[in-house]
């Protein structure tokens, strides 16, 4: 009877203390809003604007077969998750049925990028990038793409200012949606299949364990690659579009 009623006692007395916390925590996650609001009104400010008033956006894309993303024909996915976590540690990836794929946007030297991974098919990937150029308002030579290569061998990597698809379905399906072929391209090698071993079996099989210990350092190399190629674009440094580049209306 007494510990009942020194239990009632003790929490009678606690509960506005309880109510004060309660509070606390309220208002916090309420001026934790505004301190939010105010900083993302602060970066959109500061980006650049577009002829047209409205923010500029780049658009990378990993491209690549859903589900397969540690398989050698969708290295330009595993590029874009070292991206996504070089810039953005904390965010994760939304799934956008309007554009086919999964969506990241970072706010990177004054312009708003966009992230995407495809979710359809390699051969048809080019369906979800036209549909996130559409949403995000974002022109062909503002693209990047990010794909395997074979002609170069793992571990090395390069920068190509559009052309054509140079037999890479992924690309050529870019360029028959966009309409255009200026979409800067970073092209990471993979390497060619060894004699008795298919092209299609190669690019669909996974990086053997000391292929692996390779990519580690490529995704690091390739992630640094993208960063300065963009820091070069926003600085008006580069180069010009291919001769008869065709650039086509989103």
């Amino acid at each position: 009877m007494i510990s009942d009623i020194f239990v009632r006692s003790c929490a009678a007395l606690l509960w506005p203390f309880g109510k004060i916390i309660r509070c606390f925590c309220a208002m916090q996650r309420y001026l934790g809003g505004i301190v939010g609001r105010v900083r993302l009104r602060g970066s959109m400010a500061g980006a650049r604007m577009r002829s047209d008033g409205q923010i500029r956006s780049k658009l990378v894309v990993g491209l690549g077969n859903p589900g397969m993303e540690d398989t050698r024909h969708s290295v330009g996915m595993a590029v874009l998750a070292a991206l996504a976590a070089r810039l953005n540690p904390g965010e994760r990836w939304r799934g956008d049925k309007q554009v086919s794929g999964d969506v990241m946007v970072a706010e990177v030297r004054g312009a708003r990028l966009v992230l995407l991974r495809p979710k359809v098919l390699m051969n048809i990937n080019g369906v979800s990038v036209a549909k996130a150029a559409r949403k995000y308002g974002v022109q062909a030579e503002d693209i990047v793409l990010v794909h395997d290569e074979l002609d170069k061998s793992l571990g090395k990597m390069s920068i190509k200012h559009g052309g054509s698809a140079r037999g890479h379905n992924g690309v050529r399906s870019c360029v028959a949606c966009l309409h255009a072929d200026v979409m800067l391209r970073l092209r990471v090698g993979i390497g060619r299949p060894a004699e008795r071993m298919s092209v299609e079996r190669h690019v669909l099989g996974r990086f053997t364990a000391e292929e692996q210990k390779v990519l580690d350092t490529v995704l690091v190399q390739s992630v640094d690659m993208l960063l300065s190629q963009l820091s070069k674009e926003d600085q008006g440094q580069s180069s010009s579009s291919p001769a008869g580049g065709r650039h086509g209306a989103l």
